[in-house]
């Protein structure tokens, strides 16, 4: 598996990274094993897990197989905070109590003393951006990460942290976002900002939440996440008129190479020189696999144009530049 260097530092991850968020809750400790044994057989080694998955039963998972089964020198491991939950449900905190907090449970969990990229998980407008960054610079200068990013930030925001933080011990470095043939959006501000700024992509739900897979063509499947109570309305987001016309696009290409629709939709991702890893959630051992197996699919340039015209995302504001200059 190809490794790839996360904007412009030095951290390298695997070009798929191995995302947990089911695990502890619909993926059991015994198909989270097989998962990682197949993923490191591959050559992979970005694990992506956060603080808030599973109420932090994907991390004890995890621990649990860094703990005499998966060497910790094999993996760039990557955690998230910043999302805690309380009587009211689920909410954004990211004072340096909850971010600290929240990056030292995590470590508990994980059964490591420092983490390879520490993520924020979302932007919290009650707490000063300049916060944010002392409390970064202080998880590297402490050694409880390497690296350091954010995640769902908006341009602005992104930015206006990386200037905070910039001619520190902690640049950022990555941004984690959704991105895929049906959700491009990210492409008018995120993406360029990030690449001027010389940060890598962290693309997460690289299949569309699961329907660039075309298992949702007709109908959905009673065992799939969108049957699911707890992530039906997440899949719902992309069962609308134009991500299905996005996913019979993919499927009719993915017929005339003789792969499944999800190769071809990894494939198109991978081949996007702003991503650094694509991160796959898979449920299932048999799922991971499916993923791997795109690796080796190169899209003809034909087809790649193809696939980027029928999912080019609306202007929208701001509208997406190309570098020329305006009428």
């Amino acid at each position: 598996m190809e490794q790839r260097l996360v904007g412009s530092s030095g951290l390298r991850v695997s070009e798929l990274g191995l995302g947990t968020m089911t695990w502890g809750r619909d993926t059991d400790a015994l198909d989270a094993a097989d998962q990682v044994r197949d993923f490191l057989d591959a050559g992979g080694t970005l694990v992506d897990t956060a603080a808030s998955y599973g109420g932090g039963d994907a991390e004890r998972v995890l621990g649990s197989l860094l703990d005499g089964q998966v060497d910790r020198a094999d993996v760039v491991l990557c955690t998230k905070a910043g999302l805690v939950r309380g009587r009211d449900g689920v909410r954004a905190d990211t004072s340096r109590r909850s971010l600290l907090g929240g990056l030292d449970a995590s470590l508990a969990r994980l059964g490591t003393d420092h983490v390879d990229l520490f993520v924020v998980h979302t932007p919290d407008a009650a707490t000063p951006p300049g916060e944010v960054a002392h409390t970064l610079q202080h998880v590297v200068s402490s050694g409880r990460a390497r690296y350091v990013g954010v995640s769902n930030h908006p341009a602005w925001a992104s930015s206006h942290l990386t200037g905070l933080l910039a001619g520190t011990p902690a640049p950022l470095v990555a941004l984690q976002l959704e991105y895929s043939l049906v959700r491009r959006d990210a492409e008018r501000d995120a993406l360029p900002a990030a690449r001027a700024l010389g940060q890598g992509l962290l693309a997460w739900s690289p299949l569309g939440r699961g329907v660039l897979t075309g298992k949702y063509r007709g109908a959905v499947p009673s065992d799939s996440r969108a049957a699911s109570p707890h992530l039906g309305a997440f899949v719902s987001e992309h069962l609308d008129a134009r991500a299905t016309a996005v996913v019979e696009a993919v499927a009719t290409a993915a017929a005339g190479l003789g792969r499944a629709p999800h190769e071809v939709a990894l494939a198109w991702l991978l081949a996007r020189t702003d991503v650094a890893s694509a991160v796959v959630g898979a449920r299932t051992p048999a799922q991971l696999r499916a993923s791997l197996a795109a690796l080796d699919l190169a899209l003809p340039a034909e087809l790649y144009d193809a696939l980027d015209d029928v999912s080019a995302p609306d202007a929208g504001q701001p509208e997406r530049w190309d570098g020329a200059a305006p009428l």
